[in-house]
């Protein structure tokens, strides 16, 4: 039972009716006694769970690469919460229970830099290739540039990537992978990071790989 005490108009302790009252540093507050859930099992809860673990699932191993690629996006949120909620609306497909990720709808960097252009990677004795073409000079893209690299094993949720990659002027760089992910599918992305850091490129999904 709620204690009110200093009179109607003062602060309280406690359940109230449908009211909770309390004390935080000293400031009494109040809000609304949550409403019990009937049902916390139906199919739409289900569902959306379903997505939400299959998202974790694919972007939590990359937490320290979101933070990066998707800032200029984290309004009221963070980076990470960002890159979930745009993966949620956009890159899930099927019907529940059967739902999956297109990862060519997954960014792991988004902005409004020039992309990675002819880009392509290549299995290499436990490593993975990437190449791309330098396009510096299009729209605001420099040759200074950092490349966003992330190699994605969804089996053993894992990831391997690199924040601050080779000069966009470079053109290659290789990510050397665990001796354990050999024989193992993996997706690739590349994306770029303005050298101040202010800018970034929307990343390209650059397909499934099997590790050698």
């Amino acid at each position: 039972m709620g204690r009110i005490k200093k009179g109607i108009l003062g602060g309280f302790s406690g359940k109230v009716g449908t009211v909770v009252g309390a004390n935080w540093k000293g400031i009494a507050y109040m809000r609304s006694f949550p409403l019990k859930v009937r049902d916390p099992k139906t199919l739409a809860q289900r569902s959306q769970r379903s997505k939400f673990a299959l998202t974790v699932n694919l972007l939590k191993p990359m937490n320290a690469l979101l933070r990066i690629g998707w800032k200029l996006y984290a309004h009221g949120q963070s980076p990470i919460n960002a890159a979930v909620s745009y993966t949620l609306a956009n890159a899930i497909t099927g019907v529940y229970p059967d739902y999956q990720i297109d990862p060519s709808k997954v960014l792991i960097s988004r902005g409004g830099l020039a992309p990675a252009f002819n880009a392509e990677v290549t299995p290499a004795n436990g490593a993975i290739i990437f190449e791309w073409d330098d396009n510096s000079g299009t729209s605001a893209a420099k040759q200074t540039d950092k490349a966003l690299l992330a190699v994605v094993n969804p089996a053993k949720s894992d990831a391997v990537f690199d924040t601050e990659g080779a000069e966009r002027s470079a053109g290659v760089q290789s990510l050397n992978l665990p001796a354990h992910w050999v024989g193992d599918e993996v997706l690739s992305y590349i994306g770029f990071v303005s050298e101040d850091g202010r800018e970034l490129a929307n990343s390209l999904y650059l397909g499934r790989i099997t590790v050698v």
